[in-house]
């Protein structure tokens, strides 16, 4: 049973996340993490702290609109 708060992430979507993990761990730790290791990195990730990351990218939005609307309020004729 899938959890519908988790975010679903495509195939090629996640190999590409696992390669940046894995390239992230060489470059800046000097550690080489296999393609295991990398996979649960990225599923704490996703099941831990996505949705905080989702939740500020909606509130953004909410603000960014809402500021949008009051500029537009700006332009009524009296």
């Amino acid at each position: 049973m899938r959890n519908n708060n988790t975010i679903q992430l495509s195939k090629e979507k996640k190999e590409e996340m696992i390669s940046s993990i894995k390239n992230y761990f060489l470059e800046e730790r000097g550690e080489e993490l296999g393609d295991l290791a990398s996979s649960l990195i990225l599923r704490f990730i996703i099941e831990e702290l996505a949705l905080e990351f989702y939740n500020q990218g909606v509130y953004d939005s909410y603000k960014y609109m809402n500021d949008r609307i009051e500029d537009l309020l700006s332009i009524q004729k009296y």
